[in-house]
């Protein structure tokens, strides 16, 4: 049972892609039941679990998913469900909050540099070094008040700083990429009365209140600045060995199925195989099994 549409069509592409304003939020079901669904996002989970295991034994490759979005976009429900049924000895998820003193006390990728995956490995990002372009593009402030950069290398229009953040990224991208590690991005893509109504939902649910804050609130008040801080991101870092993919994220079930299928679409994509075993081994082994067998 396959997706009824490519994935790939979600990918952005600097030059050529619509602007994030124009891109769908919501798009037709990709599935006609429920029970549809979970059938889907059960055989992807299991050929996702599968593709790490062979990654993990031939231990050259690493898979980077970062995952951004408005708040209440759907990033944490994206990795629980697509990343179930996988290993959880061969998967590092790490969500990044507000910066701690420590942190601030490094370079701004210094606390997602130190959690990347190792070879083998499925790391996921919730939220990542690209809240650098985002959050602190939204608000400026940031960078004086409280990154402790020296000033003469905070550029009197800051609009060269994001600049040279977008560069420094697409240069670590690429270096990770020419190490062995792939990194895929997902924008899950939510509407603004989308957004409302799952904040409200936050509010009238008791199991769900924890999650809520009036931050997210005020937040919302900058949608339009947060959209064109998307834009530019996705203008400046989307590229063929780091892709952007642009999720409709207003249905949950859709956005998980898609993630899935591009997900898998990358890992069948890598030059991977099982270790190849040697004469000496593979005597040992028809030793062992011998062994075994008259035990």
């Amino acid at each position: 049972m396959k997706l009824k549409i490519d994935p790939e069509q979600f990918r952005y592409v600097p030059g050529k892609s619509l602007h994030v304003n124009n891109q769908p939020s919501r798009i037709e079901p990709l599935y006609e039941r429920k029970k549809e669904y979970r059938k889907l996002l059960d055989e992807y989970t299991e050929e996702i679990h599968d593709l790490q295991s062979l990654m993990f034994a031939q231990d050259r490759y690493s898979l980077l998913l970062i995952f951004q979005g408005m708040d209440t976009a759907g990033k944490g429900g994206a990795i629980r469900h697509v990343m179930s049924g996988v290993n959880p000895a061969g998967v590092q998820v790490f969500a990044f909050k507000k910066p701690t003193s420590q942190e601030l006390d490094h370079d701004w990728m210094w606390r997602t540099t130190r959690c990347l995956p190792e070879r083998g490995r499925i790391g996921i990002f919730d939220r990542s070094y690209y809240e650098e372009v985002l959050v602190v593009k939204v608000h400026p402030e940031i960078v004086r008040q409280y990154q402790r950069i020296p000033a003469e290398h905070i550029p009197q229009n800051l609009d060269t700083l994001w600049t040279q953040r977008y560069q420094d990224i697409v240069n670590f991208e690429d270096y990770l990429y020419r190490n062995g590690t792939r990194v895929i991005k997902f924008f899950l893509h939510i509407s603004y009365d989308e957004q409302r109504q799952r904040l409200l939902d936050r509010i009238n649910r008791p199991d769900k209140n924890w999650k809520m804050s009036m931050a997210d609130v005020k937040e919302r008040g900058h949608w339009n600045a947060y959209q064109d801080a998307f834009q530019d991101m996705l203008e400046g870092t989307s590229r063929e060995t780091a892709p952007w993919y642009v999720i409709p994220g207003n249905s949950k079930r859709n956005a998980r199925l898609i993630v899935s299928q591009i997900v898998l679409n990358h890992l069948y994509g890598l030059n991977m195989h099982y270790p190849k075993v040697s004469d000496k081994m593979r005597a040992e082994l028809e030793e062992a099994k011998i062994k075994l067998q008259d035990d």
